[in-house]
């Protein structure tokens, strides 16, 4: 027996209602009318002769056959998106979109302004820009352009280093006015701490660069390097921050004799890409732009 020909369509709006819960927030999603996207649900369930959905107060729930089938949808939208992208203009030419990603610091705190300036000088460019602390794969063409921390090991990626982060402890004026300035690491045990939460790879280097953040002396928990960025800002308490970004909010550093590192940050793209006007447009611009940023200029 032949099997079924499946549309793209069909599956990308199992695709939306995976992501959204529910058939309006699929339409929502897709730009489509909600009965268009119950038709196509109906039709791909023809297809496959299974229910892919189970109506429950909370939404439509998956059943265990679209759990297994989510993988492989989700690699088909990769697949479609990274088409449009590669559609959107000719290699040639300095239009078109432009994918990147970066994890949620860099991406909130430093690359909308840098953007901006982009956009200013090339108005035809359209941004995709992924802030998440998951890797995305740049062999998968998930992205175009990554900023990553610690150099990429990916095959055929081209790299540059960017510059380094220089890392120590920061407080607010505020925050030392009250407590007052601490004379070395074991007088910290009598501050309020900000520090990891259950990345332990994380709290173990930190140990190792002088500062013990262990759950037991942080008051202040949280992976997420935005939130620390913020509760930092905020006065919680004493955690690392790099100077780049104390210079940002005044910050204050405090004990740089004690606890001082380095952590290095590179731009990447696929060599398969690099001939791609618009990628290496923004792949150049974001780099001087990046490297100004780590040099203090």
């Amino acid at each position: 027996m032949t099997p079924p020909q499946l549309q793209w369509e069909t599956q990308r709006a199992f695709l939306a209602v995976l992501r959204t819960g529910s058939l309006s927030g699929a339409a929502r999603l897709l730009g489509i009318a909600q009965a268009t996207a119950r038709r196509r649900i109906e039709t791909l369930e023809q297809s496959v002769g299974v229910s892919l959905f189970i109506r429950s107060p909370a939404g439509l729930l998956p059943t265990d056959m679209a759990r297994e089938l989510i993988s492989h949808v989700e690699s088909m939208a990769l697949a479609a998106e990274a088409f449009t992208r590669a559609a959107s203009a000719e290699a040639s030419v300095p239009g078109g979109t432009v994918r990147i990603t970066c994890g949620r610091l860099i991406g909130i705190e430093v690359l909308p302004s840098m953007l901006r300036d982009i956009r200013r000088q090339h108005s035809q460019l359209a941004i995709e820009l992924s802030v998440s602390n998951r890797v995305e794969a740049l062999a998968l063409q998930e992205a175009d352009v990554a900023i990553r921390i610690r150099r990429p090991t990916e095959a055929a990626v081209v790299t540059r280093h960017l510059g380094d982060l220089q890392v120590g402890l920061y407080a607010t004026a505020d925050l030392l006015e009250q407590y007052g300035v601490p004379g070395d690491v074991e007088d910290l045990r009598r501050y309020p701490l900000i520090g990891p939460d259950r990345n332990l790879k994380e709290i173990e280097f930190l140990g190792q660069q002088g500062f013990a953040c262990a759950a037991q002396q942080t008051l202040i928990r949280t992976d997420d390097h935005l939130a620390q960025f913020a509760a930092l800002r905020a006065g919680l308490g004493i955690g690392v921050c790099s100077r780049q970004f104390a210079q940002l909010h005044n910050l204050v550093r405090v004990l740089p004799d004690q606890v001082d590192f380095a952590v290095d940050v590179w731009i990447a793209m696929h060599q398969d890409v690099r001939r791609v006007r618009r990628i290496a447009l923004v792949f150049d611009a974001l780099a001087q732009s990046l490297s100004r940023f780590l040099s203090g200029s």
